[in-house]
C-alpha cells in the first residue's frame, strides 16, 4: 500500500476526540448547505402544488407566531385565522425540501432556538442526563427535528417525554421523519407512522404533507464511484500536498475504530477534515457497525466533506439481509448520500 510520507496525512483511527454537552448544544444550528436557507430560496414544484402549499402554511406558521411575541399580540385586534398548534409535522418523500423548509423556519425564529437531527438530542440527553437536558433545552422558542427516528422504542419515548416538557412551556416543535428515497415503491414514511409513536402528543401537531419527486432525480441503483488502492493514496498524498486538510485510512480500521467512540462525537472526530480518503471498501454483514457507519456518514454529509474510496463501492456496504431488514430506510438514506459525497454532489437542500 502507498501512504503519502512528505505531508502528514490525518489518521482517523488515531483520533479520540472529546465532547462537551456545551460544544453538543452549539452545534443544535443547520448544517452549513442549509446555513442560508429561506422561504425564497425555496423552489416548489409546480407539477406538485402540495409542495407551495407546504410552503404557505409554513409562511403563516412562522407569521402567527411572530405576531403573538409582539408586544399586545395576542391581543391585538388583528388576531391569526386559525388555532396554531405547537407543532408541526413534514411528511413527505426523500428529496422533496423538508429539511430546507425546516431550516427556513429556524432561521426565522426568534431564539433561543435549536436545529438537530434526532441522534444529536438523544446524544445530548446522553451526555447531560434527562434532567440537565431538560434544563438547557427549557425556554426555547423553536425545536427542529430532522430526520425523526421511529426505529428505537426507548429512544421514541426519550424524545417524547422530552417534548412534552419543552411544548409545556411553551417550546414549538418543527419535525421531519427519516424517509428513504422513493425507490422499490417504498413511498413516503408515513405520518400516521410518526403520530402513532408519539400519540401522547399527536394531538398537538399539524402535518404538512409534501408531495413530489427527489429533486436530484437520482437512480438509486447507480453507485458510489470507487478507485484503486493507489490511486486513492495518491490523491491523499497530491491533495494534502497542496494544503488540503485529508485523512487516510482502511475502511476496515475505520469500522472497528467507531465502535470506540459515541455517536455523538463523530462530528469531532471529522473536525477540520477536507476530504476522507478509504482504501479497501467492502460488504459489512454485522448490523451495529453498519448502523454505526450510517451515523458516521450522516455527520460526513452534514459537514460536506467529500469521500474517495477504493474496493466495493460505498453504497454496496450492505448486505442483502440488512437491506431486507427493520433498518432498510437508514440503509438507503444512507446510500443515497454516500452516492453524492463520493461523486462531489453535495445538494443545497434535501
Amino acid at each position: 500500500m502507498t501512504t503519502a510520507s512528505s505531508h502528514a496525512l490525518v489518521r482517523l483511527v488515531e483520533r479520540n476526540p472529546s465532547i462537551s454537552a456545551a460544544e453538543i448544544a452549539s452545534e443544535l444550528v443547520p448544517p452549513p448547505q442549509f446555513e442560508h436557507a429561506s422561504f425564497a430560496s425555496y423552489r416548489p414544484d409546480p407539477d406538485h402544488p402540495s409542495q407551495q402549499a407546504a410552503l404557505d402554511r409554513l409562511k403563516e406558521f412562522a407569521g402567527a407566531w411572530r405576531a403573538a411575541q409582539r408586544p399586545g399580540g395576542f391581543f391585538s385586534r388583528k388576531r391569526p385565522a386559525r388555532i396554531e398548534l405547537p407543532g408541526v409535522y413534514l411528511d413527505g418523500g426523500f428529496g422533496v425540501g423538508k429539511t430546507h423548509l425546516l431550516a427556513a423556519l429556524w432561521h426565522v425564529a426568534h431564539g433561543p432556538k435549536y436545529f438537530g437531527t434526532f441522534i444529536e438530542y438523544t446524544a445530548l440527553v446522553g451526555a447531560l442526563g434527562y434532567a440537565q437536558a431538560v434544563e438547557l433545552l427549557r425556554g426555547a422558542r423553536l425545536i427542529c427535528i430532522d430526520e425523526f427516528e421511529l426505529d428505537d422504542p426507548g429512544d421514541t419515548m426519550l424524545m417524547t417525554r422530552l417534548l412534552g416538557e419543552l411544548m409545556a412551556g411553551g417550546t414549538r416543535v418543527a419535525a421531519t421523519s427519516n424517509t428513504p428515497p422513493n425507490a422499490l415503491g417504498e413511498g413516503r414514511f408515513a405520518a400516521a407512522d410518526f403520530l402513532r409513536e408519539i400519540h401522547a402528543l399527536s394531538a398537538n401537531f399539524e402535518t404538512l404533507r409534501i408531495d413530489g419527486l427527489d429533486y436530484r432525480r437520482r437512480d438509486i441503483q447507480g453507485h458510489a464511484e470507487t478507485l484503486t488502492d493507489e490511486a486513492v493514496a495518491h490523491a491523499a498524498d497530491a491533495l494534502s500536498g497542496r494544503g488540503h486538510r485529508v485523512s487516510l485510512d482502511r475502511f476496515d480500521a475505520l469500522i472497528a475504530h467507531l465502535a470506540t467512540v459515541h455517536p455523538s462525537k463523530y462530528i469531532k472526530l471529522i473536525d477540520g477534515l477536507e476530504i476522507i480518503a478509504l482504501q479497501g471498501v467492502h460488504e459489512l454483514n454485522d448490523q451495529n457497525a453498519a448502523l454505526r457507519l450510517v451515523a458516521f456518514i450522516d455527520r460526513v454529509y452534514d459537514a460536506e466533506v467529500p469521500i474517495v474510496a477504493s474496493g466495493l463501492p460505498l453504497d454496496r456496504v450492505f448486505d442483502d439481509e440488512m437491506m431486507g431488514g427493520g433498518y432498510r430506510k437508514k440503509y438507503l438514506r444512507s446510500m443515497s448520500r454516500m452516492i453524492a459525497l463520493t461523486a462531489g454532489e453535495l445538494p443545497p437542500h434535501d
